[in-house]
C-alpha cells in the first residue's frame, strides 16, 4: 500500500464518524507527506487544521493508520506547501475507474463555503424531516421574510447540513447578486479566538456584516464561549436589525444548549424552530435508492433492505455502507452478494445493536454539557458540574440497572447515599422540567445512534 492508498483509506473511515462540514473544514488538503522511523508525518494546508488536528482528532487518526500499518507507532503533523491543482486532485478524490469513492465534500465554493452537490431535489423527504424541509424551502424562496431566524435541530447524521446547505445553493440560483456565507460553528471560533489575538475583530465583524444570508452550523459549540457568543450576538442582532437572513442548525433545540446565554436562547426562540428526527424504515430504503441512482450503481433489493433494516438512526452510516459496497464493486467488477455485504459491512451494522458501558454513558454525558470527564468524576461542587453529575448517576442507574454502590465508585468513591440522592433528585425534576427531559433524551439519542 502506498503513502497516498494508505491515507485515503484514513480518510474513508473518518468520513463515515464525522460531519461532512467537519470533514471537508479539516481534512481538505491533508496527506501523509513521509513515514520515518515509525513516525507517519501529515502534512496539513495551515496552522488551524494542523492545532485542530492535534488536539481533537489525533487518537483516531493514530489509532486508524496503526491498524493499517503496524509499523506505525506515532503522528506528526506538519505544514505543507501550497498544492498544486493537480497535485491535489490526486491527494483528495478517489475515482470510480480506480475502484475509490470521490470525496465530493472538497467541492466547496471559495466565497460561500458551499458544496454545490447539496440540494433540495437530492433531499429525500419523509416523516422524519418534513416540516424542516418545509421551512428551509420556504426560507429559500423568501430569505429575511419568513421564519428568521430558522433553526433546525437533530441528532448528528440525519440530514441537517444538507439542508442548510441546500438553503444556500437555491438562494444563489434564485438571486446571482444575494451574498451569502456558511460557515461552522467550530470554525466561528477558531476565527474569533484569532481575531482576538491579532487584534483585529471589527474586520471579521465586518466580514459578516455584509452578508445577506449567514448560515450557521453546529450552533452548540458557541456553549461556554462567552466571548465568542458576544460577538456572534453583536453579528446577529445587526443582519437581523436589517432583516437579513440566519440559518442556524444545531445537535440540540436552544433550550438545551448549555452555558448559552439567555439573550442568544431568546433570538433563537424568536424565530421557526425545526426538528429532524430519526428516518423510519421507508425513508431510509428511499434514500438508498436515490443515492445508488445518482451514483449509477445498482444493488439487490435483499441487501437495501438489510442495511435499512440494520443501520437505523443515522443517514450518513446509510451512505458509508453504501460507499463501502460501491469499493467492493469496483474493485472486484461485480456488486456482492447479501452474505459478502453482511460481512464487509460487519462494523457498521454491529455498532448500531452493541452494548452501552458506563465509559460511554459518563463520555456522553461529558460531551453533551461541556465537560471533561475528569470533572464529572471529580469532587467539584460548581453547579455547572453538579448537575451533569447527577444525570450522569441517573443514566448509569435507568439504562444499566447498576447498583447505587457500583455508581458511587466510578465517582471517585463516593458513598452509595450520594448516588441515591442523585438518582431520585433527577427523577423528581424529569417530572417538572421539560428542559431537562429533553436532554437526557438527546444524551440517550447519542448512546443509541451509536455516536459516542
Amino acid at each position: 500500500m502506498t503513502q497516498e492508498e494508505l491515507w485515503q483509506a484514513v480518510l474513508a473511515q473518518i468520513q463515515l464518524t464525522i460531519s461532512p462540514a467537519n470533514f471537508a473544514t479539516w481534512f481538505k488538503d491533508t496527506t501523509i507527506s513521509s513515514i520515518k522511523d515509525g513516525v507517519a508525518f501529515i502534512s496539513v494546508p495551515n496552522s488551524f487544521a494542523k492545532e485542530w488536528l492535534e488536539q481533537k482528532y489525533h487518537k483516531t487518526i493514530f489509532k486508524i493508520l496503526h491498524e493499517l500499518n503496524e509499523e506505525i507507532r506515532d503522528v506528526k503533523y506538519e505544514l505543507s506547501k501550497p498544492l498544486t491543482q493537480t497535485i491535489r486532485k490526486s491527494f483528495i478524490s478517489f475515482k470510480e475507474s480506480s475502484g475509490q469513492l470521490e470525496f465530493s465534500e472538497f467541492e466547496v465554493d471559495k466565497e460561500t463555503n458551499l458544496n454545490p452537490k447539496y440540494t433540495f431535489s437530492n433531499f429525500v423527504v419523509g416523516p422524519c424531516n418534513e416540516l424542516a424541509q418545509a421551512a428551509a424551502l420556504a426560507v429559500a424562496e423568501n430569505p429575511g421574510k419568513v421564519y428568521n431566524p430558522l433553526f433546525i435541530y437533530g441528532g448528528v447524521g440525519l440530514g441537517k447540513t444538507h439542508l442548510l446547505q441546500a438553503i444556500g445553493n437555491e438562494i444563489i440560483k434564485n438571486s446571482k447578486t444575494k451574498r451569502v456565507r456558511y460557515v461552522q460553528a467550530e470554525k466561528f471560533v477558531s476565527a474569533v479566538i484569532s481575531a482576538i489575538r491579532n487584534h483585529q475583530i471589527e474586520k471579521l465583524k465586518s466580514l459578516y456584516q455584509v452578508v445577506d444570508v449567514l448560515i450557521i452550523d453546529d450552533i452548540q459549540f458557541l456553549a461556554g464561549k462567552e466571548k465568542t457568543q458576544e460577538e456572534f450576538f453583536y453579528i446577529f442582532n445587526s443582519l437581523y436589525e436589517r432583516n437579513k437572513q440566519i440559518v442556524i442548525s444545531s445537535d440540540r433545540s436552544p433550550r438545551a444548549i448549555p452555558a448559552l446565554t439567555e439573550r442568544l436562547r431568546s433570538r433563537f426562540e424568536g424565530g421557526m424552530i425545526a426538528d429532524i428526527t430519526f428516518p423510519d424504515f421507508e425513508t431510509r430504503m428511499a434514500i438508498l435508492k436515490a443515492k445508488c441512482q445518482e451514483r449509477k450503481v445498482e444493488f439487490s433489493e435483499e441487501i437495501l433492505n438489510y442495511i435499512a433494516s440494520t443501520i437505523q438512526k443515522n443517514i450518513r452510516k446509510l451512505e458509508g455502507a453504501l460507499n463501502i459496497l460501491i469499493a467492493y464493486r469496483n474493485l472486484q467488477g461485480f456488486p456482492p452478494d447479501l452474505k459478502i455485504a453482511k460481512t464487509l459491512l460487519k462494523d457498521l451494522t454491529s455498532s448500531t445493536s452493541k452494548a452501552i458501558t458506563a465509559k460511554e454513558i459518563i463520555k456522553a454525558v461529558a460531551e453533551f454539557y461541556d465537560l471533561k470527564e475528569k470533572d464529572l468524576l471529580s469532587n467539584s461542587r460548581k453547579k455547572e458540574v453538579v448537575k451533569p453529575r447527577q444525570v450522569a448517576m441517573f443514566l448509569l442507574r435507568e439504562e444499566l440497572k447498576s447498583s447505587f454502590p457500583f455508581i458511587g465508585r466510578k465517582f471517585g468513591g463516593k458513598d452509595h447515599t450520594t448516588a441515591i440522592y442523585a438518582y431520585e433528585k433527577i427523577l423528581k425534576e424529569i417530572e417538572k422540567s421539560e428542559n431537562l427531559r429533553e436532554e437526557i433524551a438527546l444524551i440517550k439519542q447519542r448512546l443509541t445512534s451509536g455516536e459516542i
